[in-house]
């Protein structure tokens, strides 16, 4: 099966800022990909891309098909999801579902019921009701309801609590993902996606920096925790990033030799956020 996104040589300038900068990859079908940056990185601009939403210079792809120039089409086939605030506050619930199955053809009402009625949320409730966490509830449920090739994600958990976000994540991977779907979420929150990505990518100043799958990223990117005398020795083998904890120092290494940094101190593979501080060091500090 061919790509679901191919981007070639993408590029969106605002005036005198540039969102992307000659961008280029790839997603495959079936595949969790994380696009992770910080704020002004291009992360929102890429999206809005995909969807059809902005103009851009190079070539871009989904499903086929050119957003910009096949929007309404590409539509059927693709979901997205941003704050949930964006549902009226006075539209009772049957009446959000009533909406969208007069407008999507590939929305299923029974099935929206179902993952409805495995929650607290009433029928005849106002979204004005209901909890934030309770509106992403209905709005994941009416988003799994359409049988849809990719679907997008821009910090859906945004305000909710830990236990909703939770939820949130595994009703997703476990009641809508399968091997004929994509699935691109950005997000702030990144240790919470992290045990469901396939793939990674780190954007900053609107370049790719990172492209790899996660058994990519876990072969190349290494720490080593070592003690203070062997910082020196550590350092001489070009860590991409340092940090103390508890007076010991952590190295992160990219494409290192592990078994020289064996003999220093204990590995370890990173976690995405820690991945993020280290390659993102200008907008952490």
């Amino acid at each position: 099966m061919s790509a679901i996104v191919n981007a070639n040589g993408l590029r969106k300038k605002y005036k005198s800022s540039v969102a992307l900068d000659n961008v280029s990859f790839q997603i495959e079908p079936g595949r969790i990909v994380g696009l992770i940056g910080p704020n002004g990185a291009g992360k929102t601009t890429a999206l809005k891309a995909m969807l059809g939403l902005t103009s851009f210079d190079g070539e871009l792809s989904i499903l086929g098909m050119d957003p910009m120039k096949q929007r309404h089409e590409l539509m059927d086939q693709v979901c997205f999801i941003a704050d949930v605030a964006v549902l009226p506050r006075w539209l009772k619930v049957h009446q959000a579902v009533d909406f969208v199955e007069g407008v999507h053809p590939r929305f299923s009402r029974e099935r929206a019921l179902g993952f409805l009625s495995k929650t607290k949320i009433k029928p005849e409730s106002k979204v004005k009701e209901l909890s934030k966490g309770m509106i992403a509830q209905l709005h994941l449920a009416l988003v799994m309801s359409i049988d849809a090739k990719l679907l997008v994600l821009d910090e859906p958990t945004l305000g909710l609590d830990i236990i909703y976000r939770k939820e949130f994540y595994s009703n997703l991977l476990n009641d809508y993902f399968d091997e004929e779907r994509t699935i691109i979420i950005t997000t702030h929150q990144v240790e919470e996606v992290e045990h469901i990505l396939t793939d990674l990518m780190f954007i900053k100043d609107g370049k790719i920096i990172i492209d790899a799958s996660m058994e990519d990223i876990a072969e190349r990117f290494v720490e080593v925790m070592v003690a203070p005398e062997s910082a020196d020795e550590a350092r001489a083998l070009n860590p991409i990033h340092e940090r103390s904890v508890f007076g010991k120092f952590v190295f992160l290494y990219d494409n290192a030799d592990q078994l020289a940094l064996a003999e220093l101190g204990e590995l370890h593979n990173p976690s995405i956020a820690d991945l993020f501080v280290a390659t993102m060091k200008d907008e952490a500090a």
